[in-house]
C-alpha cells in the first residue's frame, strides 16, 4: 500500500526540518562506534575491574574480546507494580546469554518513581525532571566501554522515556526494550471512576475509596488503564524496539519468561560481533519517530508523549513539534476504545487482537512505514503483524493473526473506526499553544465558552469545587504548573471534580499550562500550555472571570477581551518560594532554572535534535 500522502508529506518536513541535527547525531555516533568492541580498548587494570566479580566462564569469555557481552538497565523496584516483575529477569537475561554464547552484566540501575502514588502530592514535582535524571544514569550505567549491546527494563510514565535518551546517546549499541506486561484485570475502570466521583461529592468516604482503588490496582503488572505507561509500551513496539507481541502479555506467565530470553538472544545476534548489527540509532530514525506519533493518535494515547517523544526524537537529531501531531490527527482515525477513552483495559485490548491487529491494519491502510529496521530482523515493521505464542519447547515463537479484530467495542480498523480523526490536537490562539485529548471528550463537550476562575495550586481550586464556588459554566484556570515554575506535576487529581461539575450539566474546561497525563478524561482540557506562564506567557494575564473559548474542533484557544488592554496588563508572578523546599525538591533547582519548554520536550540538557 502507497503511504498515506499526509503520512509522507509531515514525515518529508521533518526529514528536512532534521538535517542538521540528524547528521551530527550520526557523525557522533559513528565515531563512537570505532573496531569491535569497545573493552578491547580498555587498559588490562580497567578490564580486570570490569569482570572481577564475573562467573569464571563469563570471565574468560570477556578476557578474549570475541564474545559479545549484553549490558542489563534496569529500572526494578518493588514499590511500583509495574517494575516488581522485572526482579527475575537478570538472572533469565545471563542464564539465556551463556547458553548464546555470550555474557550478560547488570550494568546499572536507575530511578523509578510511581505517578499513581505521588499524584497530587508534592513528590509529583520530581516526576518530569525524573526522565533526564533516569537518562543520565542510563549513560552512567553504559560509560565502562565493556558492552556490545543492552537491555533496558523499564515500563512506566518517565522511566522509558528516560531510557531510551540515554540508549540514544549511545546509539552505536544495539538495544532492546524489555517489557514486564500489565497486571491482570480487576475492578472494571468505570467503576473505578464513578466511586471517585462519589468521594469527589462527599457521599463516600475513604474507606469505600480506598478499597475500590485496591481492587483495581491489585496485583503485578502495569496499571491497566491507557496512560502513559501502556501508550509506553505500544510506542516502543511499533518503533521496533520490543520483539513483536512482547507489551501486554501478564507477567510471571509462561510467555512473558519466554520473551525475555528471547531479547537476551536476540540482542547477542544484533551486536557488531555477528552479521545482524542492528544499532539504536538506525532502529529510530524520523520515520520510525512518525510510526510512535501515528500509533500514539490511533490508540488515543497518553497527552504526556507530545512533550517526551519530542525529547526523546531530539535524542535522535530528529525534531518534531506539536503541529506535527496535529496535521498526522487529520489522517490518523481513532482504532481503540480502552479507558479513559473507553471501559475496556489494554488486557480486553490485547484479547481483541490488540497492536497485532492494529498495526496490520495502519499498515494496510498506508498509515504506517513498514521500511523501517527493527530488532526483529529483515521485514520492517510487517514483522509485528505476528502475536508471541510458546512452542513445544516453552520458548517464544511467532505466528500471524487474523486482520479482522475479535471485538468491535474495543477494537477497529480503518474501514470503521471509533473516530475519522486521532485523538490528540492542538490549540493556538492568544494564550499560546497547548494540546488537548478529545477521545474521552464527547462531540457536545468540545467546545466551551465560560467566564475564567483562575487558581495557582490544585488545593486552591479543589478548595472552591468543595465550596460550591465552581457550580457554574467555568473554565478552570489552573497555572504556574509549568516546567520553570514547579516541574510541570501531573493535575490528575482534578478529574473527578470537573467531571462531577459536567455531569451536573454545566460547561467546564480546563486550561493549565500543567499536565494531565494519559488518563485526561470526559472533561475538555487544554493543557501544556506555552509560554508558560513563569516565562510571562500569556496565560498569567488572565483575570477571574474573563471570557475564555476553548474549540477543540476549530483547535483554538482564546481570551475574549480587549487585544490591547490584555497585553497592557501588568503580570506580578505569585510566590513560588515554597516550590523549592521538601521531598527532595530543593536538590532539582538547576533542572528547573535550565528546562526548556513544554513544545520543545521541557529537557533541562542540549540533545541534538533540539528545535
Amino acid at each position: 500500500m502507497p503511504t498515506h500522502d499526509t503520512i509522507r508529506r509531515v514525515t518529508d518536513r521533518i526529514i528536512a526540518r532534521s538535517a542538521a541535527g540528524r547528521a551530527r547525531y550520526l557523525e557522533q555516533t559513528a565515531a563512537a562506534r570505532g573496531q569491535g568492541p569497545h573493552r578491547r580498548v580498555l587498559a588490562c587494570g580497567n578490564l580486570a575491574h570490569g569482570f572481577a566479580a564475573c562467573a569464571g566462564s563469563d570471565k574468560d569469555r570477556l578476557k578474549t574480546g570475541a564474545e559479545a557481552n549484553i549490558a542489563i538497565v534496569s529500572a526494578y523496584n518493588d514499590m511500583l507494580s509495574a517494575h516488581q516483575p522485572l526482579e527475575r529477569f537478570p538472572a533469565l537475561i545471563k542464564e539465556a546469554a551463556r547458553a548464546a554464547g555470550a555474557v550478560a552484566q547488570f550494568a546499572g540501575g536507575v530511578p523509578a518513581m510511581c505517578d499513581g502514588v505521588t499524584q497530587g502530592q508534592t513528590g509529583m514535582e520530581l516526576s518530569l525532571f525524573s526522565r533526564d535524571v533516569i537518562a543520565m544514569s542510563t549513560a552512567v550505567a553504559l560509560s565502562h566501554n565493556m558492552f556490545d549491546a543492552a537491555l533496558y527494563l523499564g515500563v512506566c510514565d518517565k522511566i522509558v522515556p528516560g531510557l531510551l535518551i540515554g540508549a540514544l546517546s549511545f546509539g552505536h549499541l544495539p538495544a532492546i526494550f524489555v517489557p514486564a506486561g500489565p497486571m491482570t484485570s480487576g475492578l472494571p475502570n468505570a467503576e473505578k471512576s464513578r466511586i471517585r466521583q462519589l468521594y469527589a461529592e462527599g457521599k463516600v468516604g475513604r474507606a469505600e475509596l480506598l478499597e475500590a482503588e485496591s481492587q483495581s490496582y491489585h496485583g503485578p503488572g502495569t496499571c491497566t488503564f491507557y496512560g502513559t505507561a501502556n501508550s509506553n509500551q505500544m510506542m516502543m513496539e511499533i518503533m521496533g524496539l520490543h520483539l513483536p507481541g512482547a507489551s501486554f502479555i501478564n507477567p510471571n506467565t509462561p510467555l512473558r519468561d519466554a520473551l525475555t530470553v528471547a531479547a537476551a538472544e536476540r540482542a547477542v545476534r544484533i551486536t557488531a560481533l555477528g552479521d545482524e548489527y542492528t544499532p539504536i540509532a538506525e532502529v529510530v530514525d524520523e520515520k520510525a519517530v512518525v510510526n510512535a506519533m501515528v500509533g500514539l493518535l490511533a490508540t488515543g494515547g497518553s497527552t504526556n508523549h507530545t512533550i517526551h517523544l519530542v525529547a526523546m526524537a531530539a535524542a535522535a537529531g530528529i525534531s518534531i513539534d506539536w503541529q506535527d501531531f496535529s496535521d498526522l490527527s487529520q489522517a490518523v482515525p481513532l482504532l481503540a476504545r480502552v479507558y479513559p477513552n473507553g471501559s475496556a483495559d489494554v488486557n480486553h485490548f490485547h484479547a481483541a487482537g490488540g497492536l497485532q491487529v492494529m498495526i496490520g491494519a495502519l499498515l494496510d491502510a498506508g498509515l504506517l512505514h513498514g521500511d523501517v529496521k527493527t530488532v526483529a530482523g529483515p521485514g520492517g515493521l510487517e514483522a509485528y503483524r505476528a502475536e508471541a505464542v510458546l512452542d513445544g519447547q516453552g520458548r517464544a515463537t511467532w505466528r500471524p493473526v487474523p486482520t479482522v479484530s475479535a471485538d468491535t467495542a474495543v477494537l477497529r480498523g480503518v474501514d470503521a473506526p471509533f473516530d475519522s480523526t486521532g485523538g490528540l490536537r492542538l490549540l493556538t490562539g492568544n494564550l499560546g499553544r497547548s494540546v488537548i485529548k478529545v477521545s474521552a471528550v464527547q462531540p457536545q463537550h468540545r467546545v466551551v465558552e465560560a467566564p475564567a476562575a483562575v487558581f495557582h495550586s490544585q488545593e486552591d481550586m479543589l478548595a472552591a469545587f468543595k465550596a460550591g464556588q465552581l457550580n457554574r459554566d467555568v473554565v478552570v484556570v489552573v497555572r504556574y504548573q509549568g516546567p520553570r515554575a514547579n516541574g510541570m506535576p501531573e493535575l490528575h487529581k482534578l478529574t473527578p471534580s470537573l467531571g462531577v461539575l459536567q455531569d451536573k450539566g454545566f460547561h467546564v474546561a480546563l486550561v493549565t499550562d500543567g499536565r494531565m497525563s494519559g488518563a485526561s478524561g470526559k472533561v475538555p482540557a487544554a493543557i501544556h500550555v506555552t509560554p508558560e506562564c513563569l516565562a510571562d506567557g500569556p496565560l498569567a494575564r488572565v483575570r477571574d472571570g474573563d471570557l475564555i473559548r476553548l474549540d477543540a474542533e476549530a483547535g483554538t484557544l482564546d481570551v475574549l477581551v480587549d487585544a490591547a488592554g490584555f497585553q497592557a496588563r501588568p503580570v506580578q508572578h505569585p510566590d513560588l518560594s515554597a516550590n523549592g523546599w521538601g521531598t527532595g525538591r530543593n536538590l532539582f533547582a538547576a533542572f528547573r532554572a535550565a528546562v526548556s519548554g513544554a513544545e520543545q520536550g521541557a529537557s533541562s540538557f542540549s540533545l541534538p535534535g533540539s528545535l
